[in-house]
């Protein structure tokens, strides 16, 4: 895997490299929200707008200074502003978080990254139309609700079933494992081989998300943001687990080491 990070001009601005509209968290998952939002900073995106419940929103505001906060369905009448959108990182499969999902599934018309609710949600709809550039980052257990099968199908044959998918929804797939496979719109197959079981903890999804929208918003390509945003995500893992042991890395270290990872690769 070639670390190819989208070039940066140093003759820019902060629009140049992207906005990124996060759709995230839930009453009793903020942390979700902070994480996806500050990695898609951390990885290069010019803003990260969060639309959330306000008590997310709080949560959020005081841990960082870096998100630009929206109500939670004021969104809608802003789209055109955003250059990718992400939706489902703690968000619930509440009423309103069904809301949000349907809307965006009407009106983006720029890369989309469901994760998640957003994919648990997403599972109960008859097979809707997705936005063209979508790109949906199932575990095991979402895959077989997309695909209305057992976990046991899903992981019998990870790479099969991620083309399953990338051909029903016509999207990029990155199915979570041990040995993440990404799946273009083309049945194109990468399987990546960074990580270890620092990874296996709460939010470290969340992170992945952020990742690979924050480089969407730097124009890279679906599916080149997917393969390189896994590959990244699992070389955080690695350096983070170098420092705190495999055992207590959490999810915000693996932002911390976002930096560390880009200098090494770069």
């Amino acid at each position: 895997m070639e670390f190819n990070l989208p070039e940066r001009a140093q003759n820019s601005h902060k629009g140049t490299f992207g906005k990124v509209l996060n759709i995230a968290g839930s009453r009793y998952m903020p942390g979700a929200a902070y994480l996806s939002s500050v990695a898609a900073l951390k990885i290069g995106a010019g803003y990260c707008f969060l639309a959330a419940e306000n008590n997310v929103i709080n949560a959020v505001a005081a841990q960082t200074q870096n998100v630009v906060f929206l109500p939670e369905f004021s969104w809608v009448d802003h789209i055109e502003d955003f250059g990718v959108i992400s939706i489902g990182c703690g968000l619930s499969t509440s009423k309103d978080a069904k809301w949000n999902v349907e809307k965006v599934l009407k009106y983006s018309k720029v890369p989309t990254v469901i994760d998640a609710d957003g994919l648990n949600i997403l599972a109960g709809l008859k097979l809707p139309d997705i936005p063209a550039n979508t790109i949906l980052t199932p575990h095991p257990a979402e895959a077989a609700r997309l695909l209305r099968t057992t976990v046991d199908d899903i992981t019998r044959d990870l790479e099969k079933n991620a083309k399953n998918i990338s051909e029903i929804y016509n999207c990029v797939t990155v199915l979570k494992s041990h040995n993440t496979v990404v799946c273009s719109k083309d049945l194109e197959i990468y399987v990546n081989h960074t990580g270890n079981s620092a990874l296996a903890k709460a939010g470290s999804g969340d992170v992945l998300t952020g990742i690979i929208a924050g480089l969407l918003a730097q124009k890279a390509a679906p599916y080149d943001a997917a393969k390189l945003g896994v590959y990244i995500h699992g070389l955080c893992g690695e350096s983070a687990s170098k420092k705190l042991s495999e055992y207590s890395v959490m999810a915000s270290d693996l932002i911390d080491e976002i930096p560390n990872v880009i200098n090494q690769n770069s």
